[in-house]
């Protein structure tokens, strides 16, 4: 009955207390890596957690209109948060994996741009079908101008709607989105498979060679998972529909990065633990 009662605009207010309490949590799972994995393990977590960070943070700035979008009464792409950021995210996780043998600063670079390449390329299609295929154009219905072309937004809004199609700020924060959240997931990625790389040899007591194939494996399984787990926090913390960077809702995501670092920290502790022994 709580959940019932709360007032609407409690989904945006932020608790300094749940979040210092993330932060004692991140905190922890850090020292308890540290202990049992103090070197490549702990070094592995940490990029796993920035990983993550970058995949909650680059979700809020994807347009994402939900069932709304589709009638053509609010901006966005008509599909819910989690699935458009993870199928961004994935475009730019294999590319990234393509990459990963000419080193981690390209390898993640390279994910970042599949990334907001699958991105610009879905708002490119989406604009298409708004206007040519509906016949409404782009307007926003959070802001009165652009703030990127300064174009006005009230004359081109139907009554009754929020909005609809998609501005060019709504566009150009889904390529930003889409290269984060790549980039994201390829850091977690390449962490892994490093770490994997390195300690399934003696564990397995095989040659290198041989353990290339799992570790590719589990590294790709676990950083899909962490996609995941990364896309639905940041969907439930927007709550809805979110045009951008412009968007009011933008405003929560220091929430979602305190939950997406304690989150990736606790997934991906367990990700190292079956391979480092306790």
């Amino acid at each position: 009955m709580s959940a019932v009662a709360a007032k609407p605009q409690a989904g945006g207010a932020m608790n300094p207390t749940a979040m210092a309490v993330g932060v004692v949590m991140l905190l922890i799972i850090l020292a308890i890596c540290w202990y049992i994995s103090p070197g490549a393990g702990l070094m592995a977590l940490i990029g796993i957690t920035v990983g993550g960070v970058l995949i909650g943070f680059g979700t809020h700035f994807v347009p994402v209109g939900g069932a709304p979008a589709a009638m053509g009464q609010a901006p966005g792409i008509a599909t819910g948060v989690a699935m458009l950021a993870a199928g961004a995210g994935l475009a730019g996780l294999f590319g990234g994996a393509w990459a990963a043998e000419q080193g981690l600063v390209v390898a993640t670079v390279t994910g970042g741009v599949g990334g907001g390449l699958m991105m610009a390329i879905t708002c490119m299609m989406v604009n298409f079908v708004y206007v040519f295929g509906m016949g409404i154009p782009s307007a926003s219905g959070k802001v009165a101008k652009d703030p990127i072309t300064g174009d006005t937004q009230a004359e081109f809004k139907s009554q009754g709607t929020e909005g609809h199609g998609l501005p060019f700020i709504s566009f150009v924060g889904g390529v930003i989105g889409g290269f984060l959240g790549g980039a994201g997931g390829t850091l977690i990625y390449l962490q892994l498979l490093n770490l994997y790389e390195a300690t399934l040899p003696a564990l397995m007591q095989v040659p290198a060679a041989q353990v290339m194939p799992i570790a590719v494996a589990a590294a790709g399984m676990f950083a899909v998972g962490l996609f995941l787990v990364n896309a639905v926090l940041t969907a439930y913390n927007i709550t809805g529909t979110i045009e951008g960077p412009h968007d009011p809702k933008f405003k929560r995501w220091p929430r979602a990065i305190v939950a997406s670092a304690v989150a990736s920290a606790m997934c991906g502790l367990v990700a190292i633990l079956i391979v480092v022994p306790m």
